[in-house]
């Protein structure tokens, strides 16, 4: 049987020293635990989230003293939800400021939408001790590769400072369909984000979108299925959801696995050549240590399923 929620009532938060320059829809994630997020999208759009008595956009962020009204939203009781379970994830990096980890594909950021925990909830199990950890940023479920986390407060805000001033370096592998040509192509087109009935995000190529800066370098060259396919690695210099996959589509080349905006019927080719997942791997990043300010620079290889995948293809044609 199906545990039934705690009954919902109206809650009056204070953010606290912990809180402050958080966004409010990771705040009220946090806080609303067993809440889809296409939910709590929903009642901040709607005005019934409000901030110091005002209506707010998610991207707020919240300081010190801000009285947060959250409405009435039914959560799931303890007992409906699923247990973190006791899982380690690989460390790159790891001081008292910062967390690298090499997040594998198919392992979302955080829970939510259907799922039951991510990594944030593994490391936090991991780590019980932890008085603070959180996201510095995300990668989509199927992406696998290096992700920053924040063990402070004030590392969390300069790390977000460094990603929205364009101060971290991000460099991904993909493969994609076709002969990317150019040595290299910084690709600019605005990106819209908007949300479906069912609460998935989309994304498309729109003028009314933000800004979207990608460099891409073309890295080499296989014939797969009578089709060409290219190893790429994409620089961004924007980070906006879904950036290099809308990207590259819209150029015409589509990453090799992508099931939400690449060929289908080309992703079905490659399965039968071995390729289970969505080939993008966050390979690279840089940036200067929040506290200290020495220069740190990470890489991760390709996991195996991927390397594997390309000495299958055979010696690259270019």
């Amino acid at each position: 049987m199906k545990a039934e929620g705690k009954a919902p009532t109206v809650e009056h938060r204070v953010a606290g020293p912990e809180d402050a320059g958080q966004r409010l829809d990771n705040f009220l994630m946090r806080t609303l635990k067993g809440v889809p997020k296409s939910h709590i999208y929903r009642i901040v759009r709607s005005g019934e989230v409000r901030v110091n008595s005002r209506r707010a956009e998610c991207t707020l962020r919240l300081a010190e003293g801000d009285q947060i009204r959250i409405p009435p939203v039914r959560t799931a009781t303890p007992a409906a939800t699923q247990p973190v379970p006791l899982r380690q994830l690989p460390v790159v990096y790891e001081d008292e400021h910062l967390l690298v980890i090499d997040k594998p594909a198919g392992t979302a950021v955080h829970g939510g939408s259907g799922v039951s925990f991510g990594v944030i909830e593994l490391m936090r199990r991991a780590r019980p001790q932890a008085r603070f950890l959180e996201l510095a940023h995300r990668l989509d479920r199927e992406t696998s590769g290096l992700l920053l986390l924040a063990k402070k407060r004030a590392a969390l805000v300069a790390l977000h400072d460094m990603l929205r001033e364009g101060k971290v370096e991000k460099r991904y592998l993909a493969l994609v369909r076709g002969d990317f040509r150019d040595a290299e192509r910084h690709v600019r087109l605005p990106l819209l984000k908007t949300l479906l009935a069912d609460g998935q995000r989309h994304v498309s190529v729109d003028a009314a979108g933000r800004d979207a800066h990608s460099v891409v370098r073309r890295r080499a060259g296989w014939t797969v299925a009578g089709q060409s396919c290219t190893l790429v690695e994409v620089e961004l210099l924007t980070g906006r959801t879904h950036q290099i996959r809308v990207h590259l589509a819209h150029l015409g080349h589509p990453l090799c696995g992508d099931e939400k905006y690449g060929d289908f019927g080309f992703n079905r080719e490659l399965q039968k050549f071995g390729l289970k997942r969505m080939f993008l791997h966050a390979a690279q990043v840089a940036l200067c240590h929040p506290a200290s300010g020495a220069a740190q620079r990470w890489a991760s290889p390709l996991p195996p399923e991927l390397q594997n995948y390309l000495d299958r293809l055979g010696p690259p044609a270019a």
